[in-house]
C-alpha cells in the first residue's frame, strides 16, 4: 500500500478520503487556495500546500502546481475526489508521467468516456440504447438547431465535457433555442474548459438511475448496483437513494451488466458510474437509456457504501495499488435502503440561488463517521452518517460549490430511512448563509416522494408543497425569543426583589415589547407579568398563557397556551433563529432606541443578490426597459443566474463591466424613470 497520497481536492471529499488513508495506515497531503488557508480538509490530512489563490482556475485546477506539490512531499499517488481534474485525461497523463498514480481510470478510459458524444458513439455500437438525439462533433449553432427541429421539442442541450448539471438547458420551444445554446457553451467553458455540447429529445417524466461499477487491473469488473437520483433541482442531484424504488431484479441485472460491458469496452480501471435515463412502462418496468458515465467517484457513493457494507474509498486505494477487487459480484449483496440529501448553502424560493457567509451555528443529529459494514450493524449508531468539509465558524464562500454536507441515513426498508432523514433533518441547525434544510424536510415528507412517484421533475410538480412555505409560526418564534429573555434576566437577579430585571413590581404587573422583524415585516410581541407572577404572551392581539424553563445550552422547555414545545435559540446579536419540530424562523429583535434615524433603503434597484462575477450585460445607458426584462448575468459557485429589470426604466449608468467581481448587494446599474 502507498506511504503517502496526495488529494487534490477539497471540501469533505477531501476528508473523507484522509479519514480512510489514515485507518490504513496512509499519510495525506492536502492542497488549499487563499480561500481553505484554514479549511477543514487542510486539518484532516497530514502535510498541507499552498497552490494558489481564491478562484478554482487559479488553484485546484493549476494540475502543474499539485504534480510539484506531489512530488515536493514525497507522495506516491494523486487522489483527485470528483470535480476539478478528476476527469481530466490530461492531469491522469501528467500524474503518470512525472511517476505518479493516478487513482482513477487510465486516460484513454477518461478520454472515451468524458465526452458524453463520443460515449454516446460508443455505446451506440455495443448495443446499448441511447435517447435520439445529435451527438456529431459540428458545433455550427444553425446545424444545432436543425437538429433540434428535426429530434423535436422539448430538447435538452448538454455539455459535452460536463457533469453536474452545469452548461445543460431544456428547451422548449424554438425562439428560445439561440440564447439557451449561448448559456450552455458560456457555463460549459468556464466549467470544464471545453464548449462542445450536444441536443437530445428531452425525455417526459425521466427517472435518473446510475450504476455504480467498480473494476480492478486484474480484469475483474463488479457492479454495486444502482441508485436512483431522480430528485433534482436545475439539473443538479438534491437527494440520492439505493436501491431504485421499483426496480426488480431483472432490470437490475440488466442494467448492472450493461454497466459493466460500457467499462469493459474501454478498459476501465477504479471506481466509475453509468448513468441511464429510465421511463416507466404501463406494467410498471422500467426502459432505460444510456446517458453518460461519470469516470471517477460520485458524490453520492455513501448510500451504496450503506447496503453494501463497503469503503469505495478503501477500494479506490487498493485497486490502485494494484491489489484485485475485494469482492466478487456474487459476493455483493444489498441490505436495507439509504437515502443521501445534500445540504447546500441556497435559497430554495428565489430559485436555488447559492448563499455565502459564515456559519455561525452548524449543529448534526446524533451520528457516526463512515464505519466498515454499517449496512449489517443495524443499531441506531450506524443510521445516520453525516460527511461535512466545513465546521461550526467557516465561511461558505463564492468560489467554489455551495454543498455544506451530506446528510445519509439508512433503515432497514425504505419507510424506515425516510423517517430517520426527516428527524435527522430536523435535528440539523445551521445558523448564517440561507440553506435549503426546510426545503428538504418537505421533499422527503411530500406525497410524491414518500411514495416513491419519482422523476427529474419532481421538485417542479410539488412547488406548491415544497417551495415558499412558512416556516415556525410567529408565536412559537417570538416565544423562542422571550423564553431567551428570561433566562438572561434570571441569570443575572441578585437575591433580593429590588435587584431584580424580570418585571416584578409592588404593585400591578409589567409589560415588555419585542419589536420583531421577519423578512420586511414588522411584528410586535408584548410579554406581560400578571401580579401574581403568572407570564402571558401576546402576538397580534392574540393572548397566550406562557412559561419557559431552561434546558441547558440553547434549549428551553416552553408552555404556550397549555401546549408544550422544546425551542432552540440561537442568538447573534439582535438576530435570531428558533428551531423547533415543526421548522425554525430566522428574525430580528429589534432594539428601536439604536435604530433611531434608520431608513429603508432606495427601492427598484437592480443589485446582486449573492457575490460573483458579471459576465454578460444586456443593456447600455440609454436604453429603456421593461420589468422584468433580462439585464445581466452573474456567475457565482459556478451556476449562472440571469438579473432582471426590477422596474421600467432608462438606463442611466453602467457601474460594472463584464468580467468584474461583485459584492452581494452592490448596484450593478441606474435606472431613471422613463
Amino acid at each position: 500500500m502507498f506511504k503517502k497520497i496526495l488529494i487534490a481536492n477539497r471540501g469533505e471529499i477531501a476528508c473523507r478520503v484522509a479519514k480512510t488513508a489514515r485507518r490504513l495506515g496512509v499519510r495525506t497531503v492536502a492542497v488549499y487556495s487563499d480561500a481553505d488557508a484554514d479549511a477543514a480538509h487542510v486539518r484532516a490530512c497530514d502535510e498541507a500546500v499552498h497552490i494558489g489563490g481564491n478562484a478554482a482556475k487559479d488553484s485546484y485546477l493549476q494540475w502543474q502546481r499539485i504534480l510539484d506539490a506531489a512530488q515536493a512531499t514525497g507522495a506516491q499517488a494523486v487522489h483527485p475526489g470528483y470535480g476539478f481534474l478528476s476527469e481530466n485525461e490530461d492531469f491522469a497523463r501528467a500524474c503518470a508521467a512525472a511517476g505518479l498514480v493516478f487513482i482513477g481510470p487510465p486516460p484513454e478510459a477518461i478520454a472515451a468516456m468524458g465526452s458524453k458524444a463520443a460515449a454516446k458513439a460508443l455505446m451506440e455500437q455495443a448495443g446499448v440504447p441511447l435517447v435520439p438525439g445529435y451527438h456529431g462533433q459540428d458545433n455550427d449553432p444553425a446545424l444545432l438547431a436543425r437538429e433540434a427541429d428535426r429530434i423535436g421539442y422539448p430538447v435538452l442541450i448538454k455539455a459535452s465535457a460536463g457533469g453536474g448539471g452545469r452548461g445543460m438547458r431544456r428547451v422548449d420551444q424554438a425562439e428560445d433555442f439561440a440564447a439557451a445554446l449561448a448559456s450552455c457553451q458560456r457555463e460549459a467553458k468556464a466549467s470544464f474548459g471545453n464548449d462542445h455540447v450536444l441536443v437530445e429529445r428531452y425525455v417526459t417524466r425521466p427517472r435518473h438511475i446510475e450504476i455504480q461499477l467498480f473494476a480492478d487491473t486484474q480484469g475483474n469488473c463488479v457492479y454495486l448496483f444502482e441508485r436512483d437520483c431522480s430528485v433534482q433541482r436545475r439539473h443538479q442531484k438534491v437527494l440520492e437513494e439505493a436501491p431504485a424504488p421499483g426496480m426488480s431484479a431483472a432490470r437490475r441485472a440488466e442494467m448492472g451488466q450493461a454497466a459493466v460491458a460500457a467499462a469493459q469496452a474501454v478498459g476501465y480501471v477504479g471506481a466509475g458510474t453509468v448513468e441511464f435515463i429510465a421511463e416507466e412502462l404501463d406494467d410498471g418496468d422500467l426502459r432505460f437509456y444510456f446517458m453518460e458515465m461519470n469516470t471517477r467517484l460520485q458524490v453520492e457513493h455513501p448510500v451504496t457504501e450503506a447496503i453494501t457494507g463497503h469503503d469505495l474509498v478503501e477500494w479506490q486505494l487498493r485497486v490502485a495499488d494494484g491489489q484485485p477487487l475485494p469482492a466478487r459480484q456474487d459476493d455483493l449483496r444489498l441490505h436495507g435502503h439509504a437515502i443521501e440529501a445534500r445540504i447546500c448553502a441556497e435559497n430554495p424560493d428565489a430559485g436555488f440561488l447559492p448563499a455565502t457567509g459564515r456559519l455561525a451555528v452548524l449543529r448534526w443529529p446524533a451520528h457516526v463517521a463512515f464505519q466498515r459494514n454499517a449496512a449489517q450493524d443495524a443499531g441506531p449508531s450506524a443510521a445516520v452518517r453525516v460527511d461535512a468539509g466545513v465546521r461550526e465558524g467557516d465561511a461558505i464562500s463564492p468560489f467554489y460549490d455551495s454543498m455544506i454536507a451530506k446528510l445519509i441515513v439508512w433503515g432497514e426498508d425504505r419507510a424506515q430511512a425516510l423517517a430517520r432523514l426527516d428527524a435527522a433533518l430536523q435535528a440539523t441547525h445551521i445558523v448564517g448563509p440561507a440553506t435549503n434544510v426546510a426545503f428538504l424536510r418537505r421533499v422527503v415528507n411530500s406525497t410524491a416522494f414518500s411514495t416513491a412517484d419519482l422523476d427529474t421533475a419532481l421538485i417542479e410538480r410539488e412547488r406548491a408543497q415544497v417551495l415558499n412555505q412558512p416556516g415556525l409560526a410567529l408565536p412559537l418564534a417570538a416565544a423562542g425569543v422571550a423564553a431567551q429573555a428570561l433566562a438572561a434576566e434570571t441569570a443575572a437577579e441578585g437575591a433580593d426583589p429590588w435587584s431584580r430585571r424580570n418585571g416584578w413590581r409592588l404593585h400591578g404587573g409589567a409589560r415588555r415589547r419585542f419589536d420583531l422583524l421577519v423578512g420586511k415585516t414588522a411584528h410586535g410581541a408584548t410579554l406581560e407579568r400578571l401580579h401574581d407572577g403568572a407570564l402571558r404572551l401576546g402576538v397580534a392581539g392574540e393572548f397566550w398563557s406562557f412559561s419557559a424553563q431552561p434546558l441547558g445550552g440553547s434549549r428551553y422547555d416552553v408552555l404556550l397556551g397549555g401546549q408544550r414545545h422544546t425551542l432552540t435559540v440561537y442568538r447573534q446579536g439582535e438576530r435570531a433563529t428558533v428551531f423547533a419540530d415543526g421548522g425554525s424562523l430566522e428574525l430580528l429583535d429589534i432594539d428601536p432606541i439604536a435604530h433611531a434615524g434608520d431608513h429603508a433603503g432606495e427601492g427598484g434597484r437592480l443589485t446582486a443578490p449573492m457575490p460573483g462575477k458579471v459576465i454578460a450585460l444586456h443593456a447600455k445607458p440609454g436604453d429603456a426597459v421593461k420589468a422584468g426584462q433580462a439585464l445581466a448575468v452573474m456567475e457565482a459557485m459556478k451556476m449562472e443566474h440571469t438579473l432582471a429589470a426590477p422596474r421600467d426604466g432608462v438606463v442611466a449608468e453602467l457601474l460594472y463591466a463584464v468580467g468584474d467581481q461583485v459584492a452581494e448587494g452592490a448596484e450593478l446599474l441606474k435606472l431613471a424613470e422613463d
